[in-house]
């Protein structure tokens, strides 16, 4: 029954599957907060993640993976990362219910009660720095610091992976090149999720949680911030072995795993697939439908959701905030849509320009 399990949780964890596992979960946590912030929904699943890694811990590969040094601090990041938002957006829905109810938020309540920040506030932090500081050093008597041989050109691990914060930007580097998935796309993310609150600056909701008045806004980030960043980050962490390739929780490593994969870039299926021509030898007709294609998602797109389906927020937040807030939200949903076409498609590049070094 055990192996029957762990054969099933292999089986369940390609990259697809889990990446729409992390957006059906996303979409239910936004579309029923109060349903999926309640304490005993929300205890459910620390429960059975916490049951899941104690079950793991004793599988020998999964054991030796989740206690390596270097990893440990990434499973103490899921379920901070994941207390810490449940308990955000439960202090929203709860202000959501006051609000509704024609009450003040709970801050508006504590804000009567007012103490200066020096000695109070300064005090607390000073206590919690030292508790921090204690931690570290007890910390690092338990644990070995995670350093590895020097570096050898002749005897390259494998798999060789980034540190932890750059594994998302490891991952993206399967998908887009260097260009877009080492700097464009880590700019845009982090400066995107920095800029959210000043696009977004409804200043009727400043100064307390809520999510009712901000569903957009906290929706992006939070899309963004766990799909984008953390959960490629630990799929990066958990699910990459050797040559890069995916392997389940509790399937060994095995170095001469392949997995045979043909990438076709958007103009060979337009026009060899499609047409059954060959393909154009002007760079830029050759590209042509590639362009098509973006010049419709960045600029039909917005312009059908200004008038339609944010209509209204487009109204509230004004034409030049609503416009940036809708590329940055399309540059960041342009990551997951690629990794789906790669998967879906074994597609490559939406445009590919080798005579410039300039691939999409």
């Amino acid at each position: 029954m055990i192996e029957v399990f762990k054969e099933a949780v292999n089986q369940f964890s390609s990259p697809v599957a889990i990446f729409t596992t992390g957006i059906l979960l996303l979409a239910l946590f936004v579309a029923l907060p109060a349903l999926m912030t309640s304490p005993l929904v929300a205890g459910a699943i620390g429960l059975l993640t916490v049951a899941f890694f104690i079950f793991g811990y004793f599988d020998p590969h999964f054991g030796e993976m989740v206690a390596r040094p270097d990893n440990i601090p990434i499973v103490g990041l899921i379920f901070i990362f994941g207390f810490f938002t449940w308990y955000a957006m439960r202090k929203a829905v709860l202000n959501d219910a006051l609000i509704a109810a024609g009450k003040p938020p709970k801050e508006k309540e504590e804000s009567e009660e007012k103490v200066m920040v020096f000695p109070y506030l300064i005090y607390i932090e000073f206590v919690v720095a030292l508790l921090y500081a204690a931690g570290l050093v007890f910390w690092s008597l338990l644990i070995k610091a995670p350093l590895e041989d020097p570096a050898n050109p002749a005897l390259s691990p494998n798999p060789s992976k980034a540190p932890w914060y750059f594994l998302g930007l490891q991952e993206m580097l399967v998908y887009f090149d260097p260009w877009l998935a080492g700097v464009l796309f880590p700019t845009i993310i982090i400066v995107g999720l920095c800029a959210i609150p000043y696009i977004d600056n409804d200043p009727k909701t400043s100064g307390y949680y809520c999510f009712r008045q901000r569903r957009w806004g906290i929706t992006a980030f939070l899309g963004g911030f766990w799909l984008l960043w953390i959960l490629l980050i630990l799929m990066g962490t958990f699910l990459r072995g050797p040559n890069w390739n995916f392997f389940g929780p509790f399937e060994e490593w095995n170095l001469h795993k392949v997995v045979p994969l043909v990438n076709v870039n958007l103009s060979e299926y337009f026009y060899l697939k499609w047409l059954g021509i060959g393909l154009p030898k002007n760079w830029f007709l050759r590209e042509l439908p590639g362009f098509t294609g973006l010049a419709a998602y960045f600029w039909v797109i917005p312009t059908l959701l200004e008038k339609t389906v944010f209509k209204k927020l487009q109204e509230r937040m004004g034409t030049a905030r609503y416009h940036i807030l809708i590329l940055l939200a399309l540059l960041m949903l342009a990551l997951p849509i690629k990794m789906y076409l790669r998967w879906a498609f074994n597609l490559k590049y939406l445009v590919a320009i080798p005579e410039f070094f300039f691939n999409i």
